[in-house]
C-alpha cells in the first residue's frame, strides 16, 4: 500500500506566447539594409543574393532593393533533390 495519494500529472498547462514567425515582407515590396524579411525556425526558406542569415535563421536584407521569392532545387545530404524557396533582394 502507498503512503502517499497518487499525485497525478497535469498536461497542457504551460502557456507560452507565440514567436511571431513568418514572412514579414512579400515579393515586390521595397526593403532597406538590415530589415527582416522572414523569421523562421530551420531552413524552410533559403537566403539568396542580397540577403543573409542571422543566428536564428532569420533572413535579413544585405542591401536596399526589392524583395523577390523564387523556387530552387536543393540537394539534401542524402542526395535527394527538393524544391525550396529562395529569397533575394534586387
Amino acid at each position: 500500500m502507498s503512503k502517499v495519494k497518487a499525485g497525478g500529472s497535469s498536461k497542457n498547462v504551460h502557456d507560452s506566447p507565440g514567436q511571431r514567425l513568418g514572412v514579414k515582407l512579400y515579393g515586390g515590396q521595397k526593403v532597406k539594409n538590415g530589415q527582416v524579411i522572414v523569421r523562421q525556425t530551420g531552413l524552410t526558406k533559403r537566403a539568396g543574393d542580397g540577403t543573409y542569415f542571422s543566428r536564428n535563421f532569420t533572413i535579413h536584407a544585405a542591401k536596399d532593393g526589392v524583395v523577390k521569392f523564387s523556387k530552387r532545387r536543393v540537394r539534401l545530404f542524402t542526395g535527394k533533390t527538393v524544391r525550396r524557396t529562395e529569397v533575394t533582394v534586387e
